[in-house]
């Protein structure tokens, strides 16, 4: 399995592959695995307006154990976005194709995906599609669609969500939501300034096309198609998804299981990182020990 013998890129430092449609996509790879050692990847996916930088802290939780790749979604951060006009054909399969060849790039046969926010709605898709590239998947604060009423609350007054992107900006859109309720989670006023920060490396325009795909995503056709083993990590205190919504779609899903983590917003990935990547962690563990995971 080619998870074992993935070549190791310098820890930490933002690398890039371009696809056949001329766009390029940026990751970070960190692997601090035994050399000698088979290791299997994560593949973690951030949501919308936020990168691979804002995962720095998961990665020595993970990293010791697994190959961990942290990849910049499409428009975000320092992968590029298609400009308007450009016949980019941004589509469900698109998307999904390009984390396909990131993989296949990188060749990874075949990983442990964790999606956060939307890109849980994204692996959702991808588990169903590419069946045999999954070997477990982690769903971290993700609804299933985003209703008009999420659309709205995410447009702060303006026409449109993606309209908000485009006249508000990065930084502007950023500002905004780190004011709501229920979202980013953190009193802490040093680390909101970086997080909108970080959030300002992308460009307007690359985060309203993302909104524009997102406002037509619906993961929920794409469930009955997941086989692999699931774990769903539920906020407590979300302004974009529900602990009932969550304990449905595990109840729904024979291979998935809940857990519900405590905390003041959506973003746990951050406010309860300890509790998430714990979870996550005996999750794996335990696919290790029932044979649920089969190692070639």
């Amino acid at each position: 399995m080619s998870e074992g013998t993935v070549t190791r890129g310098p820890a930490g430092k933002r690398q890039y592959i371009t696809h056949k449609n001329g766009l390029k996509t940026a990751y970070i790879q960190d692997n601090f695995t035994d050399p000698w050692k088979k290791a299997e990847t994560i593949l973690i996916q951030h949501g919308f307006c936020r990168n691979a930088d804002h995962f720095y802290h998961w990665v020595p939780a993970l990293a010791r154990k697994y190959n961990v790749i942290r990849r910049d979604l499409r428009g975000h951060g320092y992968s590029d976005y298609p400009t308007p006009g450009s016949g980019y054909d941004y589509s469900l399969p698109t998307i999904l194709e390009e984390i396909k060849d990131t993989l296949d790039q990188l060749g990874i046969e075949k990983a442990h995906l964790l999606g956060e926010s939307t890109s849980g709605m994204l692996f959702e898709a991808f588990a169903a599609k590419y069946p045999d590239a999954v070997l477990s998947l982690t769903v971290c604060s993700s609804p299933t669609y985003l209703p008009a009423t999420a659309q709205q609350f995410l447009a702060f007054g303006e026409s449109s969500w993606p309209d908000a992107c485009r006249k508000l900006g990065a930084r502007g859109w950023a500002e905004r939501l780190s004011g709501a309720q229920g979202t980013v989670g953190s009193t802490d006023a040093d680390y909101v300034r970086w997080w909108i920060d970080t959030v300002s490396i992308s460009h307007g325009e690359g985060l309203a096309g993302y909104a524009e795909f997102l406002g037509t995503l619906d993961a929920r056709p794409s469930l009955s198609g997941i086989k692999a083993p699931m774990l769903i990590l539920a906020p407590s205190n979300s302004a974009m998804v529900t602990v009932q919504a969550m304990d449905e779609l595990a109840a729904s899903l024979p291979t998935a299981r809940l857990v519900v983590i405590d905390a003041a917003g959506h973003e746990i990935y951050y406010e309860a990182a300890e509790a998430c990547q714990e979870a996550m962690l005996t999750f794996l563990n335990s696919l290790q020990y029932t044979g649920t995971v089969f190692r070639q």
